[in-house]
């Protein structure tokens, strides 16, 4: 960084890095507005965002509806706990249980606290419905997972960085290798409650299951009495050219776990949403959260759900991903070794030969591409599905020339 204005975003990163722990390793860009889809840095650039926050921001940089749904409940009422009842909740909680076809909504804040709740559902409902012994309900997760990053659930990453050096950790999880369905229906014994996946690996790099699998654990599911349990923090809410991964292929999960866009960009929002006979289980006390269900989130999500009632995001999602996918194959041989997409989510594995993930990553940056990398070779996209053809055109272009294609 050489001008004056560049000094400022030099001094803004230093300042970072000697005051915040360094628990991310972010690349040398420093926000300071957004609108839509495009992002403008301190020193007023602008880059189009293929990340989407890790697909928090669906609907974009400030969409105006959400804008207006959070500004209006701003001046009324933001936070009373769960000791009291809000004007809010009920109606979030209606129309995200009809969104998902569920009684029952438990709202919380992070995605890792909705995979958190739903553990706990799922030992509650192990014991109280199941009828399994006292402390010793197991659930299945899969190799390759990311479901969040507090300690039981790094507990059941094999991740290294995840994982290591955090334990002891919590029993009761049993591996299956990702997609295989032979595997879980191998592992279910009379302790197990429940299954859970998520049904497109996000962190992993975009990995899709063979097709036919999400049927197969959900048939599975139902013939030995186990929860399935459908990590769509990620990979739900319109990102894959449907509300839900598992719409795919026609499954209905026992339990979703919601996260990342329901919060529309603005603020943390998941939820835990299933059936009576599930989350029936949970009785006042036994869990929850300060700024679970708070008023404000509540009206963001409630817009936010309202949005995708009308199928519009999904169908963009659609087609764009199709428009997406046709452009990111021509890659493949010209320093591309895969594709793996769904809907407006990539996963793109670039060839050793030119380039980590992440210095393809920083190469895009200089040409005003926002995109990240992840277990060293794979590059993510996942744009705004209020993107256009044309700027995707354009984002496939700068890989071309990064890539010295």
């Amino acid at each position: 960084m050489s001008t004056a204005v560049d000094d400022l975003g030099a001094q803004l990163i230093a300042a970072e890095g000697a005051h915040v722990a360094h628990n991310y390793h972010p690349l040398p860009v420093v926000a300071a507005r957004a609108e839509g889809v495009w992002v403008t840095d301190v020193e007023g650039r602008r880059y189009l965002d293929l990340l989407s926050a890790y697909s928090a921001l669906n609907f974009g940089h400030g969409h105006p509806a959400i804008l207006a749904a959070a500004r209006e409940q701003l001046d009324r009422l933001t936070l009373t706990s769960r000791a009291f009842h809000n004007d809010k909740l009920g109606p979030f909680a209606s129309a995200l249980s009809q969104l998902c076809g569920k009684d029952l909504v438990l709202p919380m804040n992070t995605g890792a606290e909705a995979v958190e709740t739903g553990i706990k559902v799922a030992r509650a409902w192990g014991y109280r419905t199941k009828g399994i012994a006292p402390d010793a309900a197991t659930i299945i997760v899969a190799n390759g997972n990311f479901h969040g990053r507090t300690t039981t659930i790094v507990g059941f990453s094999d991740d290294p960085t995840a994982h290591d050096d955090f334990g002891p950790y919590a029993p009761g999880f049993v591996h299956v290798p990702y997609g295989d369905a032979d595997a879980i229906a191998a592992a279910i014994d009379e302790n197990t409650a429940a299954v859970l996946l998520e049904p497109i690996q996000g962190e992993a790099g975009v990995v899709l299951p063979p097709e036919g699998f999400l049927q197969r654990v959900r048939e599975i599911c139902t013939a030995n009495d186990v929860l399935f349990i459908a990590d769509e923090i990620q990979s739900g809410l319109g990102r894959v050219g449907e509300t839900f991964a598992c719409d795919r292929e026609g499954v209905v999960p026992d339990v979703y776990l919601l996260g990342k866009a329901l919060g529309g960009g603005i603020l943390p929002l998941s939820a835990v949403v299933a059936n009576e006979d599930v989350l029936g289980v949970i009785r006042p006390g036994e869990h929850g959260s300060t700024f679970g269900g708070n008023p404000l989130a509540a009206a963001v999500g409630l817009r936010v759900v309202e949005m995708l009632a009308s199928g519009e995001f999904q169908t963009r999602a659609k087609a764009l991903g199709a428009h997406l996918e046709q452009n990111l194959r021509t890659l493949v041989g010209h320093g591309v070794t895969a594709v793996r997409i769904a809907g407006l989510w990539a996963g793109v594995d670039i060839d050793p030969a030119v380039g980590t993930g992440r210095e393809i990553a920083e190469k895009l940056l200089a040409r005003g591409v926002l995109v990240k990398d992840t277990h060293g070779q794979t590059i993510r996209i996942a744009p705004p599905l209020t993107i256009r053809a044309t700027e995707l055109d354009w984002a496939v272009e700068q890989l071309k020339h990064v890539l010295g294609s």
